[in-house]
């Protein structure tokens, strides 16, 4: 089986892989390999199987990693961190954090604050064979806590790039705890330098979401044709929190989007958005698993796709509403365009309800352009291609509706307007787009 590579590097490496952790981590270790042992498939196999070089032994990047991204979003004021790979990296100088605020590697929070992380990751089910391979794997990450009443002013942008020579594989796992009464911003951007290399990630995060706590998740992709993303947010939100997630894939190879959200408090709000443009032979898929625990949540689920070319387009999302959920609102609205008789999207919304006292309902649309609008269009002097644009943009702009960093929704408009001009959607003077 192809896991059974990764369990004898692990193996191998055992030393490296468990050093400065605690003891309860590295028995985690141990039940990955156990899952892996039971796991018949891995998510993505194909990529998985190719021999990509990983860095147990922690080597350094040689160099300044922040020189290879230039974020040029104007107006934008961030706390900047780095995934170079597989390890975390902090722009120098950065602005003094709120008191009690932490922002650091995961690796340096197992050494200083174990007992905090305990909690929150000894529960972590392993059962889904890439969360089991991270969790046997991931030596790195971001860990981000802020205290109960503290609301960060400036988003924290987090960037996972991919660097590399030679075909590299990169595992990491993030952890956030927002306390009560308290409000973040996180803005994560996947990037791979260069076009002849093959890259596979692996990434987790988890966020755990306080009472009456506000945090917010953006997740955009501008990678390579040759990149395979695998990447899994885990949300446990409590009594009154609100959540804003929003998932868009501008650029991309190979995406595999899993979302798994738990509302297990009473007025816990989740309003989660995705964006995929696919073209070429890029295929994005997002699966989402939204479970009501208890009663008087309520969730919003909107995921639209703009499919080209050769391009895939896959979208499961499961809202399950457990029979102590009276009083749920859930809501699921899955749109998509094919662009060319090649593009496919497929598309599996569902509803469990388990509950009687719930307002729930959900769909899913998978059309093309209207000849009609198009022809409205150009009898008014409007060229084909402009008009194509003007209506694909019509059609993803509630997405964008759902940011709320304003020069971020500005930034975005103006590069998915390039991506549907067919352009290549990098940001000015940043190396690794280009």
């Amino acid at each position: 089986m192809i896991h059974d590579g990764y369990i004898a590097l692990f193996r191998e490496n055992e030393a490296l892989f468990q050093q400065n952790l605690p003891a309860w981590r590295k028995q985690m270790r141990n039940d990955a390999v156990v899952s892996l042992q039971n796991q018949n498939k891995v998510t993505f196999a194909d990529a998985y199987a190719l021999d990509y070089g990983l860095n147990p032994q922690r080597l350094p990047f040689k160099g300044n990693p922040f020189s290879l991204f230039m974020c040029d979003i104007p107006g934008i004021t961030t706390y900047n961190y780095l995934v170079l790979n597989d390890s975390f990296y902090a722009q120098p100088n950065l602005p003094a954090l709120p008191a009690g605020v932490v922002i650091c590697s995961l690796a340096q929070a197992f050494v200083q604050h174990a007992d905090l992380l305990q909690p929150y990751i000894s529960q972590l089910a392993l059962q889904n064979p890439d969360v089991a391979l991270n969790q046997l794997l991931a030596q790195d990450g971001m860990f981000l806590y802020v205290p109960e009443g503290v609301q960060l002013e400036r988003p924290i942008q987090l960037v996972n790039m991919m660097y590399g020579k030679v075909d590299m594989m990169a595992v990491s796992h993030n952890v956030a705890i927002i306390g009560e009464n308290a409000k973040a911003q996180v803005l994560v951007c996947d990037h791979a330098y260069g076009s002849e290399v093959s890259y596979l990630s692996n990434r987790l995060t988890q966020v755990f979401v306080g009472k009456n706590a506000t945090y917010e998740h953006y997740k955009l992709e501008s990678s390579s044709e040759k990149t395979t993303n695998v990447s899994t947010l885990q949300i446990t939100q409590q009594e009154g929190s609100q959540v804003l997630s929003n998932l868009i894939t501008l650029a991309n190879g190979q995406t595999h989007n899993r979302v798994e959200v738990n509302l297990n408090g009473k007025g816990a709000h989740l309003s989660i958005n995705g964006l995929g443009l696919g073209h070429n032979t890029e295929r994005i898929e997002n699966h989402t698993f939204i479970n009501h625990n208890v009663a008087g949540a309520t969730s919003n689920e909107l995921f639209k796709y703009v499919l080209d070319d050769q391009a895939e387009g896959d979208f499961y999302g499961l809202i399950k509403v457990l029979p102590d959920a009276q009083q749920t609102q859930a809501f699921q609205i899955n749109r998509n365009l094919c662009l060319s008789k090649t593009a496919r999207m497929f598309t599996r919304p569902q509803l469990e309800i388990y509950a009687d006292d719930v307002k729930c309902n959900h769909g899913s649309t998978v059309g093309q352009l209207d000849e009609n609008a198009l022809f409205y269009m150009r009898a008014r002097g409007i060229n084909p291609d402009e008009a194509r644009m003007l209506l694909m943009f019509a059609f993803v702009h509630d997405v964008l509706d759902n940011v709320r960093i304003e020069p971020l929704k500005d930034r975005l408009q103006l590069l998915i307007e390039r991506r549907l001009r067919g352009d290549k959607t990098h940001c000015n003077g940043c190396k690794i787009c280009r």
